[in-house]
């Protein structure tokens, strides 16, 4: 089915095209507005729907031409299709100068409608619909429950989006979600409602379903609720407009490896396994890696060790033989910094040691380079950007995209 939008402010003229072309078929109308939207709106609807086909009256001319400059700027391959009550001579001219190749007026012939119908589909096979979208997504992974991931995941996603980078967190434990808490959030909406919302998405639901912290969104999990299970279908449109919508996504995840966490793992650029320096979770962190690199995604896998102290009975060179790959960044032991980061329901203190190695994290993230000067930023490189102390490790480095 060709997704569509329909931009008329004569009522009459879209219900009788809505009529024609659910008659026809191999169209679904996933928006009808009744006046033409201004630029901003207009790019905000077209990442919410991400139509393939939009349908334009030309009742105000100049109104609706400004329409199609924007959509040929901000949209590259959508399809257009003009509609009129008629087929005005001086109309046609304009529609043609304008570049659009497809014509629809009053009475419309359910013969023509589906040529035309069939024109677009062989151009969208041509040219597919080519829309922004980010590939700044990345899973944080706990080897065990306790591990701290959620205590990363939310302070990177803070810190990043104080880099004036649009940022969605997005709590995806719907058994054990912690963020909700941590982050002292009152909204009653969580991902549990997007998922079920998933298909009918739009710029006006969205904001009510996310939690804002400063210049964070957060979608959180929600209260329990065991007879709830996310399903793939439904993670995979919301993945498609937070992507459409933010240029970096963090996605908290249970650890239990379930079928919709796995495919969004194969979806993220960095999958961050976190685990601390105690044996169950340096055990259970090499099952999960050694599971990962039979899916073909162990090249994707930076380990993040958390609660790292120089007094520890394991040494980071003993962690990495045992894991088998390099630990990309530990984290302080700060049990103080985060408890008090939790009572306020706020990132941990920037100028901190575990704050500034998440700070170190974030960069990472978004490939920003240490602030300072260039030269001693170039000498010191990637390995001084992801340590924390004498007893950290070169980081495995991100593949190329």
């Amino acid at each position: 089915m060709l997704r569509s939008i329909v931009i008329c402010p004569d009522t009459e003229l879209s219900d009788s095209l809505q009529d024609h072309l659910a008659e026809v078929g191999h169209v679904t109308v996933l928006r009808a507005v009744d006046k033409y939207p201004h630029a901003h709106d207009l790019v905000r609807m077209i990442r919410t729907n991400a139509p393939q086909v939009i349908f334009v009256s030309l009742q105000e001319l100049d109104r609706a031409m400004e329409v199609v400059r924007e959509l040929e700027q901000n949209a590259p391959g959508v399809q257009l299709v003009a509609i009129h009550r008629n087929a005005d001579p001086a109309i046609l001219l304009e529609v043609m100068r304008a570049g659009i190749r497809e014509f629809l007026s009053q009475p419309f012939q359910l013969g023509l409608v589906g040529e035309t119908i069939g024109r677009l589909r062989e151009a969208l096979e041509k040219r597919p619909v080519t829309l922004d979208s980010t590939d700044l997504l990345f899973a944080f992974l706990p080897s065990k429950a306790g591990t701290g991931t959620s205590t990363i995941a939310v302070n990177a996603a803070i810190a990043m989006s104080k880099m004036d980078t649009s940022v969605l967190l997005s709590d995806l434990d719907l058994n054990c979600g912690m963020i909700r808490f941590m982050l002292k959030l009152d909204n009653e909406y969580s991902i549990i409602d997007a998922a079920e919302h998933a298909a009918a998405m739009d710029e006006n639901l969205w904001p009510q379903l996310v939690s804002t912290v400063g210049k964070l969104d957060v979608l959180h999990s929600g209260r329990l609720n065991p007879s709830f299970r996310l399903e793939s279908a439904q993670v995979r449109p919301l993945l498609e407009y937070a992507r459409r919508n933010y240029k970096a996504i963090c996605v908290d995840l249970s650890g239990n490896m379930e079928k919709f966490s796995i495919e969004l793992m194969l979806e993220a650029k960095r999958i961050f396994l976190v685990c601390t320096p105690e044996i169950p979770s340096l055990h259970l962190a090499r099952e999960k890696f050694m599971f990962l690199k039979s899916l073909e995604l162990g090249d994707r896998v930076s380990v993040l060790l958390n609660r790292n102290s120089k007094s520890e009975v394991i040494s980071s060179s003993q962690i990495e033989n045992l894991l088998g790959l390099p630990v990309a960044m530990t984290f302080p032991n700060d049990y103080h910094g985060v408890h008090k980061a939790l009572t306020a329901g706020k990132q941990v203190d920037p100028t901190s040691e575990l704050g500034k190695a998440f700070q170190r994290l974030a960069m990472f993230m978004l490939d920003k380079k240490p602030a300072g000067d260039a030269s001693k930023a170039k000498k010191k490189g990637i390995a001084d950007l992801f340590s924390f102390g004498k007893s950290a490790s070169p980081p495995v480095p991100a593949k190329a995209d």
